[in-house]
């Protein structure tokens, strides 16, 4: 298998064990000392993991829509984009309604004894909120929407509304220099040859 096929598929797994619920399969997909960086958790890649399985058994399944990855690689490392459609279905004070957001999923693995994500971010383009039963309205507090950037409006109220904390730093289209400089450090970790 090609590195790119290898590398695509490692992605790709990851994305299928954490909607199906294989969290042996996504833990694999990870290095001991990876980062994960989404809208609901900054940290370890065993703790995105662990704290993914948690949320599964609770009922919490979102879904991954992934288009095809383009993969570049240098060497030992590589970089990868994956645009995606994340679903997830939320209860708004029982008119039950689909989130749906719309990102691009940004990894670089590192070839050791085998390709593995050491870094995976994500960064959203805009949102969508649909209810399950066409006709029925979703009552949305308007000065409470208008606390989370455009991006990520309704991913953000619904996290706010199941209790969590959204942060303001997750990388997003409104805010271009900063996507435009997560790139750049992406492929200039890609092209570093010094080991770390």
């Amino acid at each position: 298998m090609s590195d790119t096929a290898a590398i695509s598929q490692v992605v790709l797994k990851e994305r299928q064990a954490r909607d199906r619920g294989w969290f042996d399969q996504e833990a694999r997909c990870f290095h001991e000392d990876s980062r994960v960086r989404v809208s609901w958790f900054d940290g370890p890649g065993a703790e995105f993991v662990r704290r993914s399985r948690d949320l599964f058994a609770e009922g919490v399944r979102p879904t991954h829509r992934m288009s095809p990855p383009v993969v570049h690689v240098g060497g030992d490392r590589a970089v990868v984009e994956a645009p995606a459609e994340i679903t997830v279905l939320h209860d708004f004070a029982g008119v039950r309604a689909y989130v749906v957001g719309y990102v691009r999923l940004l990894y670089r693995l590192l070839q050791r004894d085998a390709w593995k994500i050491t870094f995976f971010d994500c960064i959203y383009e805009r949102d969508t909120l649909v209810p399950v039963v066409h006709g029925e309205q979703v009552d949305i507090d308007p000065a409470i929407l208008a606390r989370f950037r455009q991006p990520y409006r309704y991913l953000g109220y619904h996290l706010y509304d199941a209790g969590s904390v959204v942060r303001d730093d997750l990388f997003g289209d409104d805010r271009p220099h900063e996507v435009e400089a997560l790139y750049r450090e992406a492929f200039a970790w890609m092209r570093r040859t010094d080991g770390e």
